[in-house]
């Protein structure tokens, strides 16, 4: 029997774990790399079981079956494979700023996708209030708590909703994306000290090149509780999504889909169409709906 742990970084092949009794640095065991892998064996956010070795390493001897995953499809010449960015995540946290930069809801609507089609929770943080004030920012991200997506407003500066994003990350696996410029490191830092920093440094070593393969990393929270910033979750791609499921990831636009006069209905132009009614009527919203459009035809 093992010392059960948990992997918080990943880099060239080692992995660190964290134990009861401290980190170690690891390597997977021989066996656990027999036969064909269609996925990562072992990511950060997995639950393992080492063992020491004498010179003060470990070796991971078997890992846990995962609850979850935040997962990259990478086509390659023998199939596809699954690169595990995160295993285990509990949820998706979506940072976006209410003004400089001006919010890109195409794009968060795209990160909601992969939320939904990875199973993933999504809590949306709408940053930098104090640029437009409480009512203007509700205006902007208004459309999504009706549609099942928490939006939590905060501002780094006045310490608005900094206690609650806290409690919200407390006890947790997130995963955190979002566009540069968002002050995710500010506001991190106002809900732990450091913590932004530290996870900006590890960006930023990676954005640069500086190592030749991606580290990924945990970063604990006081009390419980971990996050991972996700900087290529912009690069999921849904290429793998076929266009006619897309609507099946929009909450608001999954059961109407049935309700449509043909099997095959686009949402776009054709009659009978039960969605384009319901935006019609004000039931969708019609933003989300030119999103729908614009990630079906593969736009940015």
């Amino acid at each position: 029997m093992g010392i059960p742990g948990l992997i918080v970084r990943s880099q060239s092949g080692f992995f660190t774990v964290q134990t009861e009794s401290g980190m170690l640095t690891c390597h997977l065991r021989g066996r656990l790399k027999q036969g064909k892998h269609v996925g990562d064996i072992a990511a950060v956010g997995d639950r393992v079981q080492v063992s020491c070795q004498p010179d003060g390493t470990g070796s991971i001897e078997s890992i846990d079956a995962r609850r979850s995953s935040l997962v990259r499809l990478d086509p390659r010449p023998q199939g596809v494979y699954q690169q595990v960015i995160l295993a285990n995540p509990d949820q998706a946290v979506f940072v976006f700023a209410c003004a400089d930069p001006r919010p890109h809801l195409r794009m968060l609507d795209r990160f909601l996708v992969i939320a939904e089609k990875q199973e993933l929770p999504a809590l949306i943080i709408a940053n930098k209030t104090d640029l437009v004030g409480q009512e203007q920012a509700e205006a902007l991200f208004g459309l999504y708590p009706p549609i099942g997506y928490p939006v939590l407003y905060t501002c780094a500066r006045t310490g608005q909703g900094v206690d609650e994003l806290r409690e919200r990350l407390t006890g947790r696996v997130s995963a955190l994306a979002g566009p540069s410029g968002v002050g995710k490191s500010s506001l991190l830092n106002a809900v732990q000290p450091g913590l932004g920093l530290a996870v900006r440094e590890v960006s930023a070593a990676v954005g640069k090149g500086r190592h030749t393969t991606t580290v990924r990393e945990l970063f604990a929270l006081e009390g419980s509780g971990y996050v991972a910033d996700m900087p290529g979750m912009r690069s999921l791609a849904l290429w793998d999504t076929e266009p006619e499921e897309l609507d099946g990831y929009f909450p608001e636009l999954a059961p109407l889909v049935s309700q449509c006069q043909f099997n095959d209905c686009h949402h776009k132009s054709e009659p009978g169409c039960a969605v384009r009614a319901a935006v019609e009527a004000g039931r969708v919203h019609p933003q989300r709906y030119d999103s729908y459009l614009r990630l079906r035809a593969g736009e940015e």
